[in-house]
Protein backbone atom coordinates (compact mmCIF):
# COMPACT_ATOMS: atom_id res chain seq x y z
CA UNK A 1 0.00 0.00 0.00
CA UNK A 2 2.81 2.29 0.53
CA UNK A 3 4.48 1.44 -2.82
CA UNK A 4 1.66 2.46 -4.51
CA UNK A 5 1.48 6.04 -2.64
CA UNK A 6 4.99 6.23 -3.42
CA UNK A 7 4.59 5.73 -7.06
CA UNK A 8 1.79 7.97 -7.57
CA UNK A 9 3.53 11.06 -5.62
CA UNK A 10 6.44 10.59 -7.76
CA UNK A 11 4.11 10.62 -10.94
CA UNK A 12 3.06 13.78 -9.54
CA UNK A 13 5.89 15.72 -9.16
CA UNK A 14 7.42 14.44 -12.20
CA UNK A 15 4.41 15.75 -13.94
CA UNK A 16 4.84 18.69 -11.90
CA UNK A 17 8.48 19.34 -13.26
CA UNK A 18 7.07 18.69 -16.49
CA UNK A 19 4.74 21.34 -17.02
CA UNK A 20 7.33 23.98 -15.43
CA UNK A 21 9.93 23.06 -18.05
CA UNK A 22 7.65 23.57 -20.34
CA UNK A 23 6.41 27.19 -18.81
CA UNK A 24 10.25 28.16 -18.38
CA UNK A 25 11.17 27.35 -22.00
CA UNK A 26 8.27 29.55 -23.56
CA UNK A 27 8.94 32.44 -21.12
CA UNK A 28 12.84 32.28 -21.95
CA UNK A 29 11.96 31.92 -25.75
CA UNK A 30 9.88 35.15 -25.40
CA UNK A 31 13.26 37.01 -23.77
CA UNK A 32 14.99 35.57 -26.80
CA UNK A 33 12.91 37.56 -29.62
CA UNK A 34 12.87 40.63 -27.28
CA UNK A 35 17.03 40.51 -27.09
CA UNK A 36 16.62 42.60 -24.38
CA UNK A 37 14.85 45.42 -26.15
CA UNK A 38 15.26 47.66 -29.32
CA UNK A 39 18.42 48.08 -29.99
CA UNK A 40 20.18 45.94 -27.29
CA UNK A 41 22.88 43.15 -28.10
CA UNK A 42 21.59 40.72 -30.33
CA UNK A 43 18.34 42.79 -30.64
CA UNK A 44 15.93 44.07 -34.08
CA UNK A 45 18.17 46.11 -35.78
CA UNK A 46 20.85 45.94 -33.22
CA UNK A 47 24.59 46.46 -33.78
CA UNK A 48 25.55 42.63 -35.52
CA UNK A 49 21.89 41.44 -34.73
CA UNK A 50 20.04 42.41 -37.95
CA UNK A 51 16.93 41.00 -36.60
CA UNK A 52 14.20 43.76 -36.85
CA UNK A 53 10.91 43.28 -39.40
CA UNK A 54 12.49 42.82 -42.75
CA UNK A 55 10.75 46.08 -45.24
CA UNK A 56 10.91 47.10 -48.85
CA UNK A 57 11.85 50.90 -49.10
CA UNK A 58 11.40 54.06 -50.97
CA UNK A 59 12.57 57.46 -51.33
CA UNK A 60 10.77 60.25 -51.78
CA UNK A 61 11.80 61.45 -55.06
CA UNK A 62 10.05 64.84 -56.17
CA UNK A 63 7.67 64.34 -59.15
CA UNK A 64 5.18 66.35 -61.31
CA UNK A 65 1.62 66.26 -60.10
CA UNK A 66 -0.91 68.26 -61.99
CA UNK A 67 -4.52 69.22 -60.98
CA UNK A 68 -7.20 67.84 -63.36
CA UNK A 69 -10.48 67.97 -64.14
CA UNK A 70 -12.12 64.73 -65.28
CA UNK A 71 -15.37 64.84 -67.40
CA UNK A 72 -16.83 62.09 -69.56
CA UNK A 73 -17.20 63.23 -73.26
CA UNK A 74 -17.87 61.77 -76.56
CA UNK A 75 -15.91 61.23 -79.62
CA UNK A 76 -17.14 62.70 -83.25
CA UNK A 77 -15.08 63.18 -86.60
CA UNK A 78 -14.10 66.09 -87.34
CA UNK A 79 -16.89 66.45 -90.21
CA UNK A 80 -19.38 63.50 -90.25
CA UNK A 81 -22.50 63.46 -92.42
CA UNK A 82 -25.14 60.85 -93.70
CA UNK A 83 -24.77 60.50 -97.15
CA UNK A 84 -28.71 60.66 -98.34
CA UNK A 85 -30.92 61.35 -101.65
CA UNK A 86 -33.04 64.32 -101.79
CA UNK A 87 -35.55 62.36 -104.54
CA UNK A 88 -36.97 58.98 -104.89
CA UNK A 89 -35.21 56.80 -106.88
CA UNK A 90 -34.05 53.30 -108.12
CA UNK A 91 -30.17 52.85 -107.70
CA UNK A 92 -28.63 51.92 -110.98
CA UNK A 93 -25.28 51.81 -109.80
CA UNK A 94 -22.88 51.64 -106.24
CA UNK A 95 -19.56 52.65 -106.91
CA UNK A 96 -18.30 52.31 -103.60
CA UNK A 97 -17.00 49.28 -100.57
CA UNK A 98 -18.23 49.50 -96.98
CA UNK A 99 -15.12 50.49 -95.28
CA UNK A 100 -13.61 52.40 -97.86
CA UNK A 101 -11.37 55.77 -97.75
CA UNK A 102 -12.75 58.41 -100.09
CA UNK A 103 -11.53 62.10 -101.94
CA UNK A 104 -13.63 64.39 -101.96
CA UNK A 105 -16.22 64.61 -104.83
CA UNK A 106 -15.77 61.28 -105.56
CA UNK A 107 -19.07 59.25 -107.15
CA UNK A 108 -20.27 57.02 -104.59
CA UNK A 109 -24.25 56.33 -106.21
CA UNK A 110 -25.73 56.44 -109.38
CA UNK A 111 -29.58 56.80 -109.63
CA UNK A 112 -31.72 56.30 -112.42
CA UNK A 113 -31.52 59.54 -114.76
CA UNK A 114 -33.29 58.21 -118.28
CA UNK A 115 -35.99 61.69 -117.91
CA UNK A 116 -32.76 63.50 -116.90
CA UNK A 117 -30.97 62.60 -120.01
CA UNK A 118 -33.54 62.69 -122.73
CA UNK A 119 -33.86 66.35 -121.11
CA UNK A 120 -30.18 67.03 -122.10
CA UNK A 121 -30.10 65.49 -125.46
CA UNK A 122 -33.44 67.88 -126.01
CA UNK A 123 -31.31 71.13 -124.84
CA UNK A 124 -28.26 70.25 -126.65
CA UNK A 125 -30.53 70.57 -129.80
CA UNK A 126 -32.25 73.34 -128.78
CA UNK A 127 -28.65 75.09 -128.59
CA UNK A 128 -27.60 74.12 -132.31
CA UNK A 129 -30.51 75.19 -133.68
CA UNK A 130 -30.41 78.71 -131.67
CA UNK A 131 -26.69 78.95 -132.36
CA UNK A 132 -26.93 78.31 -136.53
CA UNK A 133 -29.97 81.00 -136.29
CA UNK A 134 -27.70 83.60 -134.03
CA UNK A 135 -24.60 82.72 -137.15
CA UNK A 136 -26.68 83.18 -139.96
CA UNK A 137 -28.55 86.54 -139.06
CA UNK A 138 -25.26 87.64 -137.34
CA UNK A 139 -23.47 87.58 -140.34
CA UNK A 140 -26.40 88.55 -142.59
CA UNK A 141 -26.37 92.01 -140.33
CA UNK A 142 -22.45 92.24 -141.49
CA UNK A 143 -23.65 92.31 -145.32
CA UNK A 144 -26.67 94.80 -143.85
CA UNK A 145 -29.44 92.43 -144.75
CA UNK A 146 -30.39 92.52 -141.20
CA UNK A 147 -31.26 94.81 -138.62
CA UNK A 148 -29.22 94.94 -135.32
CA UNK A 149 -32.35 94.34 -133.89
CA UNK A 150 -33.10 90.58 -135.26
CA UNK A 151 -29.62 89.93 -134.44
CA UNK A 152 -30.03 90.95 -130.82
CA UNK A 153 -33.30 88.55 -130.83
CA UNK A 154 -31.63 85.59 -132.19
CA UNK A 155 -28.57 85.91 -129.94
CA UNK A 156 -31.36 86.13 -126.68
CA UNK A 157 -32.47 82.83 -127.61
CA UNK A 158 -29.07 81.32 -127.83
CA UNK A 159 -28.45 82.17 -124.44
CA UNK A 160 -31.36 80.95 -123.40
CA UNK A 161 -31.02 77.85 -124.83
CA UNK A 162 -27.81 77.14 -123.18
CA UNK A 163 -29.15 77.97 -119.98
CA UNK A 164 -31.81 75.55 -120.61
CA UNK A 165 -29.24 72.76 -121.13
CA UNK A 166 -26.68 73.66 -118.18
CA UNK A 167 -30.33 73.61 -116.14
CA UNK A 168 -30.63 69.96 -117.96
CA UNK A 169 -27.52 68.66 -116.83
CA UNK A 170 -27.78 70.04 -113.28
CA UNK A 171 -30.84 67.57 -112.59
CA UNK A 172 -28.75 64.88 -114.09
CA UNK A 173 -25.86 65.78 -111.91
CA UNK A 174 -28.18 65.43 -109.49
CA UNK A 175 -28.50 61.66 -109.70
CA UNK A 176 -25.25 61.06 -109.29
CA UNK A 177 -24.17 61.21 -104.94
CA UNK A 178 -21.07 63.23 -104.55
CA UNK A 179 -18.82 62.29 -101.56
CA UNK A 180 -19.16 66.15 -99.65
CA UNK A 181 -15.41 65.85 -97.97
CA UNK A 182 -12.83 62.99 -97.94
CA UNK A 183 -13.11 60.31 -95.38
CA UNK A 184 -13.73 57.22 -94.38
CA UNK A 185 -17.18 55.52 -95.65
CA UNK A 186 -19.53 53.05 -93.20
CA UNK A 187 -21.72 50.48 -93.74
CA UNK A 188 -24.39 50.22 -96.52
CA UNK A 189 -27.32 47.82 -97.36
CA UNK A 190 -28.17 49.77 -100.82
CA UNK A 191 -27.49 47.82 -103.88
CA UNK A 192 -28.48 48.42 -107.83
CA UNK A 193 -32.20 48.27 -108.07
CA UNK A 194 -32.79 49.98 -104.46
CA UNK A 195 -35.35 52.48 -104.31
CA UNK A 196 -34.59 54.95 -102.06
CA UNK A 197 -36.36 57.94 -100.62
CA UNK A 198 -35.45 61.82 -99.76
CA UNK A 199 -33.61 61.68 -96.28
CA UNK A 200 -32.99 57.82 -96.00
CA UNK A 201 -29.73 56.42 -94.65
CA UNK A 202 -27.36 55.08 -97.73
CA UNK A 203 -23.96 54.99 -95.72
CA UNK A 204 -22.23 56.94 -93.23
CA UNK A 205 -19.32 59.75 -94.37
CA UNK A 206 -16.60 60.76 -91.40
CA UNK A 207 -13.70 62.44 -91.45
CA UNK A 208 -11.61 60.70 -88.43
CA UNK A 209 -7.99 61.20 -89.18
CA UNK A 210 -8.71 64.10 -85.87
CA UNK A 211 -11.38 63.50 -84.16
CA UNK A 212 -13.62 65.87 -81.69
CA UNK A 213 -14.27 65.30 -78.55
CA UNK A 214 -17.10 67.48 -76.69
CA UNK A 215 -17.45 67.44 -72.85
CA UNK A 216 -19.30 69.21 -70.31
CA UNK A 217 -17.50 71.68 -67.83
CA UNK A 218 -18.94 73.12 -64.73
CA UNK A 219 -19.05 76.76 -65.08
CA UNK A 220 -16.37 77.30 -62.31
CA UNK A 221 -13.65 76.13 -64.19
CA UNK A 222 -14.07 78.58 -66.83
CA UNK A 223 -11.73 80.60 -65.71
CA UNK A 224 -8.93 78.04 -66.64
CA UNK A 225 -10.19 76.86 -70.11
CA UNK A 226 -8.52 78.38 -73.26
CA UNK A 227 -7.78 77.17 -76.52
CA UNK A 228 -4.44 75.19 -76.53
CA UNK A 229 -4.99 73.78 -72.92
CA UNK A 230 -3.69 70.09 -73.09
CA UNK A 231 -6.29 67.28 -72.26
CA UNK A 232 -5.63 63.67 -71.63
CA UNK A 233 -7.76 61.00 -72.80
CA UNK A 234 -8.65 57.47 -72.22
CA UNK A 235 -11.10 54.70 -73.54
CA UNK A 236 -12.52 51.78 -71.85
CA UNK A 237 -11.89 50.02 -75.41
CA UNK A 238 -8.26 50.38 -74.91
CA UNK A 239 -8.04 49.84 -70.98
CA UNK A 240 -5.26 52.70 -69.25
CA UNK A 241 -3.81 53.36 -72.55
CA UNK A 242 -4.07 57.37 -72.88
CA UNK A 243 -4.56 59.65 -75.59
CA UNK A 244 -3.26 63.73 -75.59
CA UNK A 245 -4.95 66.17 -77.48
CA UNK A 246 -5.40 69.69 -77.10
CA UNK A 247 -8.88 72.41 -76.28
CA UNK A 248 -9.56 73.91 -79.62
CA UNK A 249 -12.92 75.49 -78.55
CA UNK A 250 -14.23 76.60 -75.55
CA UNK A 251 -18.41 77.20 -76.12
CA UNK A 252 -19.63 80.72 -75.98
CA UNK A 253 -22.88 80.07 -73.83
CA UNK A 254 -23.19 78.31 -70.03
CA UNK A 255 -26.16 75.79 -70.21
CA UNK A 256 -28.71 77.82 -67.95
CA UNK A 257 -29.98 73.91 -66.28
CA UNK A 258 -26.36 72.28 -65.78
CA UNK A 259 -24.26 75.39 -65.22
CA UNK A 260 -21.76 74.02 -67.68
CA UNK A 261 -20.37 74.93 -70.65
CA UNK A 262 -18.97 72.78 -73.56
CA UNK A 263 -15.68 72.61 -74.44
CA UNK A 264 -14.11 70.84 -77.69
CA UNK A 265 -11.08 68.85 -77.90
CA UNK A 266 -9.18 67.59 -80.67
CA UNK A 267 -7.16 64.35 -81.11
CA UNK A 268 -4.98 62.70 -83.29
CA UNK A 269 -6.41 59.73 -84.20
CA UNK A 270 -3.82 57.50 -86.36
CA UNK A 271 -5.03 54.53 -87.75
CA UNK A 272 -8.48 55.43 -87.17
CA UNK A 273 -8.57 53.73 -83.55
CA UNK A 274 -10.93 56.33 -82.00
CA UNK A 275 -14.49 55.43 -83.63
CA UNK A 276 -17.64 58.35 -83.36
CA UNK A 277 -19.98 57.90 -80.46
CA UNK A 278 -17.60 56.65 -78.56
CA UNK A 279 -17.36 57.45 -74.49
CA UNK A 280 -14.25 58.99 -73.71
CA UNK A 281 -12.62 60.38 -70.31
CA UNK A 282 -11.11 63.53 -70.22
CA UNK A 283 -8.59 65.13 -67.94
CA UNK A 284 -7.73 68.50 -68.74
CA UNK A 285 -4.58 69.87 -67.20
CA UNK A 286 -5.29 73.32 -64.68
CA UNK A 287 -1.27 73.45 -63.84
CA UNK A 288 2.00 71.23 -63.12
CA UNK A 289 3.79 71.70 -59.78
CA UNK A 290 6.91 69.28 -58.43
CA UNK A 291 6.46 67.94 -55.31
CA UNK A 292 7.96 64.79 -53.16
CA UNK A 293 5.88 61.67 -54.04
CA UNK A 294 5.88 58.44 -52.25
CA UNK A 295 4.13 54.82 -53.61
CA UNK A 296 0.11 54.31 -52.51
CA UNK A 297 0.99 51.55 -50.74
CA UNK A 298 3.80 53.61 -48.42
CA UNK A 299 0.90 55.79 -47.00
CA UNK A 300 -1.55 54.88 -44.38
CA UNK A 301 -4.35 56.47 -43.70
CA UNK A 302 -6.24 56.96 -40.42
CA UNK A 303 -9.43 58.94 -39.91
CA UNK A 304 -8.71 62.31 -41.85
CA UNK A 305 -5.15 61.66 -41.76
CA UNK A 306 -2.35 59.86 -43.24
CA UNK A 307 1.35 58.72 -42.21
CA UNK A 308 3.74 56.95 -42.92
CA UNK A 309 6.85 55.24 -41.64
CA UNK A 310 10.07 56.85 -42.37
CA UNK A 311 13.51 54.44 -41.90
CA UNK A 312 15.78 56.44 -39.33
CA UNK A 313 19.21 55.12 -38.65
CA UNK A 314 20.55 56.03 -35.37
CA UNK A 315 23.81 54.73 -33.33
CA UNK A 316 21.93 51.50 -32.58
CA UNK A 317 20.20 50.79 -35.82
CA UNK A 318 17.47 50.98 -37.68
CA UNK A 319 14.13 51.87 -36.13
CA UNK A 320 10.72 52.82 -37.76
CA UNK A 321 9.73 56.38 -36.83
CA UNK A 322 5.81 56.85 -37.33
CA UNK A 323 5.11 60.70 -39.61
CA UNK A 324 2.12 62.34 -39.96
CA UNK A 325 2.06 63.73 -43.91
CA UNK A 326 -0.67 65.91 -45.62
CA UNK A 327 -1.47 64.16 -49.10
CA UNK A 328 -2.19 65.66 -51.88
CA UNK A 329 -3.19 64.80 -55.57
CA UNK A 330 -2.81 60.99 -56.76
CA UNK A 331 -1.14 59.75 -60.06
CA UNK A 332 0.02 57.22 -61.34
CA UNK A 333 0.33 55.02 -58.21
CA UNK A 334 2.33 57.50 -56.54
CA UNK A 335 0.73 59.96 -53.79
CA UNK A 336 1.90 64.26 -53.87
CA UNK A 337 3.41 64.80 -50.48
CA UNK A 338 2.49 68.29 -49.65
CA UNK A 339 4.51 68.52 -45.58
CA UNK A 340 6.14 66.07 -43.60
CA UNK A 341 8.50 64.31 -45.84
CA UNK A 342 11.26 65.91 -47.51
CA UNK A 343 13.20 64.86 -50.94
CA UNK A 344 15.35 61.98 -49.99
CA UNK A 345 13.54 60.64 -46.68
CA UNK A 346 13.48 57.17 -47.22
CA UNK A 347 10.04 55.33 -45.62
CA UNK A 348 8.92 51.94 -45.55
CA UNK A 349 7.21 50.65 -49.16
CA UNK A 350 4.74 48.02 -47.52
CA UNK A 351 3.35 46.22 -44.83
CA UNK A 352 2.93 48.90 -42.44
CA UNK A 353 -0.21 47.18 -40.56
CA UNK A 354 2.89 44.93 -38.95
CA UNK A 355 5.14 47.48 -37.93
CA UNK A 356 5.49 49.76 -34.53
CA UNK A 357 6.58 53.04 -34.17
CA UNK A 358 9.84 53.34 -33.07
CA UNK A 359 10.42 49.57 -33.88
CA UNK A 360 13.58 48.18 -35.60
CA UNK A 361 13.70 47.25 -39.03
CA UNK A 362 15.60 45.80 -41.34
CA UNK A 363 16.16 46.58 -45.08
CA UNK A 364 15.90 44.16 -47.72
CA UNK A 365 18.56 43.00 -49.33
CA UNK A 366 20.55 45.35 -46.92
CA UNK A 367 23.20 43.54 -44.57
CA UNK A 368 22.52 43.55 -40.49
CA UNK A 369 25.89 45.70 -39.53
CA UNK A 370 25.99 48.62 -37.22
CA UNK A 371 24.27 51.21 -39.21
CA UNK A 372 22.50 49.57 -42.02
CA UNK A 373 26.39 49.05 -43.63
CA UNK A 374 26.50 45.84 -46.62
CA UNK A 375 24.90 45.70 -49.80
CA UNK A 376 23.30 47.94 -51.57
CA UNK A 377 19.18 48.69 -50.24
CA UNK A 378 16.01 47.43 -52.51
CA UNK A 379 14.12 50.75 -53.09
CA UNK A 380 11.30 51.35 -54.46
CA UNK A 381 11.75 54.64 -56.40
CA UNK A 382 9.16 57.72 -57.48
CA UNK A 383 10.97 58.05 -60.65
Amino acid sequence: MIKRHFFLVAAAVLLALMVAAVVMRIAFAGDEKGGGGPGGPGGRGGPGGGRGQTVAEAVATPRQFADQIRVLGVARGRRSVNITSSTSELITRVMFADGQRVAAGQPLVQLQAREEDASIAEARARVAQARTQYERYKELGERGFASPMMIEQYETQLETAQASLAAAQARSGDRTIRAPFAGVLGLTTVTAGTLVNPGAVITTLDDIDVVRVDFPVPERYLGVLRAGTPINATIDAYGDEVFTGRIALVDTRVNEQTRSVTARAEIANPGARIRPGMAVRVAVQQGVRTAPAVPEAAVQYEGDGAFVYRIARSERGTNAQRVEVETGAVEGGYVEIISGLNAGDRVVASGLNRIQPGAPVRVAGQGGGQGGRGSAPAKASAQ
